[in-house]
């Protein structure tokens, strides 16, 4: 079981929480002018990496705002988290893991 820290309102069991996928995820800017292959790539590609990847998640059975999580997805080590609105660096919060899920 996964314990993530809201940033809103404390550390979290995973049951107590709703994973809302990959972070990061823009809109296209004209919806009513993009094409098929812009709206099939928006809603259905993901990155899926093996290691750190930014995901969304929210405070279902707390407070009900959604968060950012930094998790590494071998070994399911969180990394950070920060509220909804903030913009993380990835590649600081990798290069801060080091060895993370070896």
């Amino acid at each position: 079981m996964l314990i993530i820290d809201c940033p809103y309102c404390g550390p979290r069991s995973e049951e107590e929480l709703t994973w809302g996928g990959q972070a990061g995820i823009v809109r296209p800017i004209e919806p009513e002018v993009a094409d098929d292959a812009t709206w099939t790539d928006y809603l259905f590609f993901r990155s899926n990496p093996k290691g750190v990847q930014f995901e969304q998640w929210c405070c279902s059975g707390g407070c009900g705002r959604w968060f950012k999580v930094a998790r590494h997805t071998v070994s399911h080590e969180i990394l950070g988290t920060w509220p909804y609105d903030a913009d993380p660096d990835l590649k600081a919060v990798i290069g801060a893991a080091g060895k993370c899920g070896k």
